[in-house]
């Protein structure tokens, strides 16, 4: 094997054709069925783009009012699920309670529709659980803080939905507004570690459950879904030991010691803007930084970090900066933000596990062994 080139992480090595979605760096756009991204965070609810993500066409009002219904219908959860939610350890990462969940949830399926792998089967399993992970995540908080379940109001929207059942209040509209383009924004990215994560597992053609189960641990990770939560205690810290006046000297020190500054340093991101980040940054943080009394002070050290990093690396914030402190603003806890993330990528997720599983190939890549050779046994090991 030593003329196959070693390519560690598989740093810009395609292994999949796609129709779902590209990153066209040369035009600063990601591209999803055809359509900008951005565009479609600022036109469109969330529940519209998802539609477009799982059916490859965008709805028509009579389509989006069968599918606002389909996700109403479904979005209870079974009895043995709330009472693993209740069950779950106190200690237990919010996002691996929520994986747990889902897991179980594919107890409920009917096996022969759970082992289908067809479109069709995909969408009916696909649907029923994107309609049911708000009520999972925000039932999953509320639970371990003895709040008690709440159950979603059917008069609510989807992204509203989340919100109310997290809070116990219904929100406003511009938080409704700053949440659906986040969850706009997060719904589908091409192939980070989460989506090849889930197009590996679908492709020994086991059920969609268990690929996204995959899909959340991978989310979960710190490099991934979690760096939102991190980025928004980089911002808190800095803010504890000095605010705005320390924040360019406590990110020196940090760069200097090799540390990762979270929010920065995507893979694709390194040396261009992310439009998500953008859009975001502009958008919505100085809408809403007077939510909050310590908002104005924390958004001075957002701009002093974003500054720095891109004077000293090179290097733009990507989404789950303004993600982060957005969330924050909004007084969502920093506990709900990756399971909120990984909820908002579902319809991607499930596009792209029903593309593997409609054309597929089972992914077995190879290794380069550098281990030694030739060794013998020596004396009695048994």
């Amino acid at each position: 094997m030593d003329e196959i080139p070693y390519i560690p992480g598989l740093e810009n090595v395609p292994v999949v054709t796609t129709t779902i979605s590209t990153l066209d760096l040369e035009h600063e756009q990601i591209v999803v069925r055809g359509y900008d991204l951005i565009e479609l965070a600022k036109s469109l609810r969330y529940t519209e783009v998802a539609y477009l993500v799982l059916h490859n066409r965008l709805p028509t009002p009579r389509d989006l009012e069968a599918f606002h219904r389909q996700l109403q219908e479904a979005a209870g959860l079974p009895e043995p699920v709330v009472r693993l939610l209740e069950m779950a350890p106190s200690g237990m990462a919010l996002i691996d309670v929520v994986r747990t969940a889902v897991s179980l949830l594919a107890g409920f399926e009917d096996p022969a529709v759970l082992s289908d792998p067809s479109p069709e089967a995909n969408l009916r399993k696909g649907v029923s659980l994107l309609a049911k992970m708000p009520t999972m995540v925000a039932n999953a908080y509320r639970l371990r803080r003895g709040l008690g379940f709440l159950a979603p109001d059917p008069g609510l929207g989807y992204v509203e939905n989340m919100l109310y059942m997290l809070t116990g209040e219904r929100p406003d509209e511009l938080a409704v507004r700053a949440v659906e383009a986040i969850m706009t924004c997060s719904i589908e990215h091409e192939l980070p570690n989460s989506t090849f994560a889930a197009r590996v597992i679908a492709s020994t053609l086991t059920d969609l459950y268990g690929a996204v189960v995959g899909a959340i641990a991978s989310w979960k990770g710190p490099l991934h879904g979690g760096a939102s939560a991190g980025a928004m205690e980089l911002l808190l810290e800095i803010q504890q030991q000095g605010g705005a006046a320390v924040a360019e000297t406590i990110v020196k020190e940090r760069l200097a010691r090799g540390e990762r500054i979270m929010g920065f340093g995507h893979r694709v991101y390194r040396r261009r803007p992310d439009v998500r980040a953008v859009l975001l940054s502009h958008e919505f943080v100085p809408k809403l930084v007077d939510r909050r009394p310590d908002g104005p002070a924390l958004y001075e050290v957002y701009r002093i970090v974003e500054q720095t990093m891109l004077r000293e690396k090179g290097l733009y914030p990507n989404g789950d900066f303004p993600i982060g402190f957005i969330y924050y603003l909004l007084g969502i806890p920093s506990d709900v933000y990756t399971s909120i993330g990984v909820t908002a990528r579902l319809p991607g997720l499930i596009a792209h596990i029903t593309e593997q599983q409609a054309n597929n190939r089972l992914f077995r890549p190879r290794a380069i062994y550098q281990g030694p050779r030739g060794l013998t046994l020596v004396g009695s090991h048994g």
